[in-house]
C-alpha cells in the first residue's frame, strides 16, 4: 500500500497518522507541516498513530525524532507513539525513540478533521538536504544510529 501521512489538531494537540508504506517523497511537506505546527501559538502536544503502517523509512524516521526534539525544546510533553505491531515497535526501539516518545500499544487518536498531506514538488537538492538533516537527527540520538547512516551522509554531503 502506497503511504500517506494524514494531520489532524484540535485545540492545540496534534494527531499524525501514517499508513502504508511511508517513504522520503512526502518529506518536503511532512517538514513544512512541522514548521506550521510549531508555529501554532496554541501548540501543546502530538500524537503519532502507527497502527497502520506497514514501513516507515528512515527520513521519515528522523523528521519524527525532530519533532519529539523540538517537543523537549519547547518544554511539551514526550509525543505519544501508537503502534501495534512487534516488528514495527522493535524498529522505534532501535532506533532509540523509546528515550524520545512515549511507545505505546493503545487507542489510536481521533483523527476527525484530518488532511491527507501530499506529495509535495521540489529540486533534488532540496530532497537531498531534508533527508541529510533527518539522517543527522537520527544520528544524534544514539550510537547505534550514528554507525547506521553516518556512511549514507556522508555520500549525500559530497554529491
Amino acid at each position: 500500500m502506497v503511504g500517506q501521512i494524514s494531520v489532524a489538531s484540535d485545540a492545540g494537540t496534534y494527531a499524525i497518522r501514517m499508513t502504508g508504506d511511508v517513504r522520503m517523497v512526502l518529506c518536503l511537506s511532512f517538514d513544512k507541516f512541522i514548521r506550521s505546527m510549531f508555529a501554532d501559538p496554541q501548540f501543546d502536544s502530538v500524537v503519532f498513530d502507527l497502527s497502520a503502517a506497514e514501513a516507515v523509512d528512515s527520513t521519515t524516521l528522523g523528521l519524527m525524532a525532530k519533532i519529539a526534539l523540538q517537543c523537549r525544546k519547547v518544554g511539551t510533553p514526550k509525543p505519544v507513539l501508537v503502534a501495534q505491531a512487534s516488528g514495527m515497535i522493535r524498529l522505534l526501539e532501535t532506533m532509540g525513540f523509546e528515550d524520545i516518545f512515549v511507545i505505546t500499544r493503545g487507542v489510536e487518536p481521533s483523527m476527525d478533521n484530518a488532511e491527507r498531506l501530499d506529495c509535495e514538488e521540489g529540486s533534488e537538492e532540496n530532497f537531498k538536504k531534508r533527508v541529510v538533516d533527518a539522517h543527522k537527527v537520527l544520528m544524534s540520538l544514539n550510537e547505534h544510529n550514528q554507525q547506521a547512516f553516518k556512511e549514507l551522509v556522508e555520500t549525500l554531503e559530497k554529491k
